[in-house]
């Protein structure tokens, strides 16, 4: 099993797989030439990208992300400013501090490589890093790959067999079994899930945990919400328009001319475009579909009769559980599934949360997930620039309704359906591995190939 708290993870954006992902793999690199007492030897550094990451490198921070995490930067807390205003440094000659303890020459040009068209064997984010000594030997090497999530694995945890995962008193390995389980103790999924990570750490600590995990979400709203008009980056002179919308929506609020249903849409419209902006957001489950968890929990707080935080805490825990079966089973990763598996998961993860918070049944809460899910199979990934502007940020928005109008519609029924949530999973994975590459966070099909190159 894995823990709540690796599915939300406070990061930056412009994504997990390629900014979170990235930095942790570059800081891991560094741990491990700690370790092996080879840092201090170090005269060059050499980071080279492939497939996916190199092809978006640019747009989806992971060159700053790599750089930064070389000296120790922590996505959780990293300033994104600091980020900026360092990597510009380091693009300009400026020396490497290897885990900000150690000194390095570094050539932009030579040691940070972009192989766009050359894609390792294990998965579409592929990265490798190795360091030299300063008569040219090589001190050490590492692969590491970068799976959806902010999740990083290196070449050999990828072939080795699955780990066994947290130990935990209930452990499911699909909807069937969490059902079951949940039954057989006659709990939710949400009592189920705080029973597993208690054996970890103290409900307490859990509680408060996720409690700071939904703050952290409603300032990212907030933020995205206060900004001005402000250009996105990137060349495409996407202004940001959260901001707007929300004046116009609380205008025609007061004026009683309002549909709500427009709300979860702007929340999440303003977490997307911060995350766009690589500001500071929760990877639920990645960063590309950050907008529509924190958006249906926000409209959840604001507009359903007796929400508390009991309530957030168990909208959490029951979106986790579901994410955790698509994390285990297919994959949160739209270089590898497309954004199926990005806004997809995250619309389904949302739709199943909602609808327990409502007071739904086991039944309705996994139709809700498969509905949410089954509208979304195919969606490709093809971001304009490789940025995580055009489609992703109205594509949160869309989605987080969604997740609120199928959780309603699951409600109005008994839960009995067709397709179980475990077959549309199995169906997702099957469909991401149909599609063609050039869908799958390359840029390179759809509507990154509609619109011109930005004249920058």
């Amino acid at each position: 099993m894995i823990s709540v708290f690796d599915l939300f993870k406070i990061g930056i954006g412009p994504s997990s797989s390629h900014t979170v992902g990235p930095m942790r793999a570059a800081r891991a690199f560094v741990r491990l030439l700690r370790h092996a007492g080879l840092l201090a030897g170090v005269a060059r550094i050499e980071a080279a990208l492939y497939g996916s990451l190199a092809l978006t490198g640019e747009g989806h921070g992971t060159v700053n992300a790599v750089l930064l995490g070389l000296e120790g930067a922590d996505p959780a807390n990293v300033d994104p400013a600091w980020l900026l205003a360092r990597a510009g440094q380091l693009r300009a000659g400026a020396a490497l501090q290897l885990g900000g303890e150690h000194t390095v020459d570094f050539a932009f040009a030579r040691d940070l490589q972009l192989n766009k068209h050359q894609f390792l064997p294990r998965h579409a984010n592929g990265m490798r890093f190795r360091a030299f000594s300063a008569d040219g030997a090589e001190l050490c090497r590492e692969v590491y790959y970068s799976v959806g999530g902010g999740f990083v694995q290196t070449e050999a945890e990828l072939d080795a067999p699955p780990a066994g995962g947290l130990a935990v008193p209930y452990p499911f390995a699909s909807a069937a079994e969490l059902i079951a389980l949940c039954r057989a103790q006659n709990r939710s999924i949400a009592q189920l899930v705080m029973a597993n990570e208690c054996a970890h750490r103290s409900e307490a600590e859990v509680r408060r945990g996720l409690l700071d995990i939904a703050a952290v979400m409603a300032d990212c709203i907030q933020r995205g919400s206060g900004h001005d008009e402000a250009e996105l980056p990137g060349g495409y002179r996407v202004r940001r328009r959260a901001p707007a919308i929300m004046k116009k929506l609380t205008q025609l609020q007061y004026a009683g001319r309002a549909d709500i249903m427009l709300w979860p849409m702007v929340y999440a419209i303003a977490v997307s475009e911060e995350n766009a902006a690589g500001g500071r957001v929760v990877t639920a489950p990645t960063n590309g579909a950050a907008g529509i968890i924190p958006a249906v929990l926000q409209y959840y707080r604001n507009f359903a009769p007796n929400a508390s935080d009991e309530g957030v805490v168990d909208f959490l825990l029951t979106a986790a559980a579901i994410g955790m079966l698509y994390k285990m089973n297919a994959s949160i990763s739209g270089a590898e599934v497309g954004c199926q598996g990005e806004v997809g998961v995250a619309c389904s993860m949302a739709a199943g949360a909602y609808c327990a918070v409502l007071g739904g049944t086991l039944a309705q809460i996994e139709n809700a997930a498969e509905i949410a899910m089954e509208h979304h199979l195919g969606l490709t990934c093809d971001p304009v620039g490789g940025l995580v502007q055009v489609p992703c940020v109205e594509r949160n928005g869309v989605a987080a309704e969604k997740a609120i109008k199928v959780a309603q519609l699951a409600l109005l029924e008994n839960g009995e359906h067709l397709v179980s949530l475990d077959k549309v999973i199995e169906t997702m994975l099957r469909t991401g591995q149909d599609m063609q590459h050039s869908y799958k966070e390359t840029a390179l099909g759809g509507l990154a190939l509609t619109v011109g190159v930005p004249a920058c």
